[in-house]
């Protein structure tokens, strides 16, 4: 990382801002007597998620071929598929106010998201809208990170060049697709590291 600190930030949404209770799929498999890890396991395989994040399909569409995969009668699955995704996650307290002071010190915030068409109402859902100084969602751009195209876009969209933009993310090839851009990037793991986080930005806790 340099030894300037960063004038911007690019901070993801799921697993840093937006945090999922695992037991909310886990009492659906029970309840339809579906294997544990089923609901998210068919969700993420890459030939489902790829289109639904690259604006290739909507949300909806993306849970009907979830559904269809799952091994029960149709309505059931729908069913399941349903009561799963009215849960919309909680936000992390510590990573909201980081964000804040971050803006608060004068250095513009981007969220940079893999998301599908319905980020707009969730953030709104979850009182984020608002938050930020620019909304990088993957189904806007129809460009997914860790895509070079999709860094220089938010870079762009914050008006900072790669090398002074900080991005955070939990996950590690989002990270290092980062830092193959030039960006001086972080593996998000929880409020610990928050300390080093504000040194790289050189905001005072």
């Amino acid at each position: 990382m340099h030894r300037q600190p960063a004038q911007a930030l690019l901070i993801d949404l799921d697993g840093v801002l937006r945090r999922w209770d695992p037991e909310v799929p886990a009492a659906v498999e029970r309840t339809y007597g579906l294997e544990p890890g089923t609901l998210l396991d068919t969700a993420t395989a890459w030939e489902l998620l790829r289109p639904a994040v690259s604006g290739e399909i909507t949300d909806a569409e993306w849970m009907q071929l979830v559904a269809s995969r799952l091994p029960l009668p149709e309505d059931s699955a729908k069913a399941a598929v349903t009561e799963w995704q009215r849960h919309r996650g909680t936000v992390d307290p510590d990573a909201l106010a980081f964000v804040r002071e971050v803006r608060a010190a004068g250095r513009p915030v981007g969220l940079a998201t893999n998301a599908t068409d319905v980020l707009r109402g969730d953030l709104d859902l979850l009182a984020l809208t608002g938050e930020f100084d620019a909304i990088v969602s993957s189904w806007e751009l129809k460009i997914h990170k860790p895509a070079p195209e999709y860094f220089e876009r938010g870079c762009a969209a914050l008006g900072v060049e790669a090398p002074w933009v900080l991005f955070v993310d939990d996950d590690d090839r989002a990270v290092r697709g980062a830092r193959a851009q030039k960006l001086p990037a972080y593996r998000w793991s929880g409020a610990h590291d928050l300390p080093y986080l504000r040194k790289a930005l050189a905001i005072a806790a």
